[in-house]
């Protein structure tokens, strides 16, 4: 028979096997009233393998985590930690189109 695995352990067994750096997850298990908070940290790289195509690959992780846990009635969140410098800056839009007047545009 097999050992069930915990909230956590599960977590860090579906990132590490998706991961190209699986020695760089870590996974953190919070506690509270609210429910179980899973913090996950990694390699940028990764980031995007992780999050998936609009999110999809993150959606299905968390819709596994909140199945496992309606079994022990337990709120399941993952929450996925930005890497340093990871945000960017808002783009403002290409000053070339800036300068054109609307009756340089001619249809």
């Amino acid at each position: 028979m097999t050992k069930a695995l915990g909230y956590q352990e599960l977590l860090e067994y579906i990132l590490k096997t998706l991961a190209d750096h699986p020695e760089d997850v870590k996974v953190e298990k919070k506690v509270d009233e609210m429910g179980v908070l899973l913090n996950v940290k990694m390699n940028p790289s990764d980031m995007g393998i992780i999050i998936g195509k609009k999110g999809s690959t993150v959606r299905a992780i968390r819709t596994i985590l909140r199945a496992v846990g309606l079994k022990s009635n337990a709120r399941v969140n993952l929450k996925i930690e930005e890497p340093e410098g990871g945000k960017k800056e808002n783009r403002t839009s290409n000053s070339s189109n800036e300068d054109l007047n609307v009756e340089e545009i001619k249809i």
